[in-house]
């Protein structure tokens, strides 16, 4: 996919969330919210051929806590979600940093080529960054009103990742392997 499509499909869902959220309430934002996420997922596989990993692990973690959200009535389950997807994706990247099966290498590698120190010490930083991105969640949503809750995931989730991301180009050149 060309770099607005991907965006598009990106924050689709994201948007679709906040202009029903917007417009009613959390618990009205969430259907749209899980139908726009998995409408998202569909896309990118008809568009990449192949089963898009992360996006198809957080459109599951949003139909599940959706879902409890709505059948419980209870906006708690979807104000941690974001909190479950950022441990899951630490845990998981972890877990490949222990067992020496460098997961971010598989997500990325065929866009980066880098040294295997390179792999370690980003993957290390993503998990870092993961578990801060979590507990971020559950402060907010813990101490704030929905308003702001809502806020930081549509607004404050995405540049802060963004931010992380370009901090580290000067690891990513470090260690790039040239062809």
């Amino acid at each position: 996919m060309n770099g607005i499509v991907k965006l598009l499909v990106d924050i689709g869902p994201l948007a679709v969330f906040f202009i029903f959220y917007t417009r009613s309430d959390l618990q009205t934002a969430i259907l749209p919210f899980m139908i726009a996420t998995v409408i998202a997922v569909l896309f990118s596989y008809i568009m990449e051929k192949k089963i898009p990993i992360m996006p198809t692990v957080g459109a599951g973690i949003i139909l599940v806590f959706g879902g409890l959200t709505i059948y419980f009535d209870n906006e708690v389950f979807f104000k941690m979600k974001p909190t479950i997807i950022n441990i899951l994706f630490a845990l998981i990247l972890y877990g490949g940093e222990v067992f020496k099966k460098p997961l971010l290498k598989y997500l990325l590698g065929g866009t980066l080529k880098l040294q295997e120190i390179g792999w370690s010490i980003l993957t290390k930083r993503w998990v870092g960054f993961f578990i801060a991105l979590a507990l971020l969640n559950e402060i907010i949503w813990r101490t704030q009103s929905t308003d702001i809750w809502v806020n930081f995931k549509v607004f404050g989730i995405l540049p802060i990742t963004f931010i992380f991301t370009l901090s580290q180009f000067s690891t990513i050149k470090k260690y790039l392997i040239e062809d």
